[in-house]
């Protein structure tokens, strides 16, 4: 065994796990997943959000309400436009990992590797 192997790792603080719990509930929501996915690398504005996932733009702009308390994604105003983007490369990773795990057990061949 390597060092790694046998290193132990303890249980991350109760106040970690808790907000970790928090962001996951965030994330299981099929709206909020589809609008972070969205926005990898982009921002949008709310009614382009609302017309590309065919929802009501208040809809849209509840969850993103939510996202944006959970500090998944970052707003900016320009004028009376406001746009929306991922907060940072750590939610990325996070909604990319969680869709590509997905198509792992969907498809023989995940389309990822394709």
């Amino acid at each position: 065994m390597t060092a790694m192997a046998t290193t132990e790792r303890s249980a991350p603080p109760d106040v970690d796990l808790d907000h970790a719990v928090d962001v996951l509930r965030l994330l299981a929501d099929r709206t909020r997943l589809a609008v972070l996915a969205m926005l990898e690398g982009r921002e949008m504005s709310v009614s382009a959000i609302a017309e590309a996932l065919s929802r009501p733009t208040p809809a849209v702009s509840q969850h993103l309400a939510k996202l944006r308390a959970g500090h998944l994604v970052t707003a900016r105003r320009a004028g009376t436009t406001v746009y929306y983007s991922q907060a940072n490369e750590h939610v990325a990773a996070l909604v990319t990992n969680v869709l590509q795990h997905t198509e792992h057990t969907l498809y023989p061949v995940p389309p990822h590797h394709r």
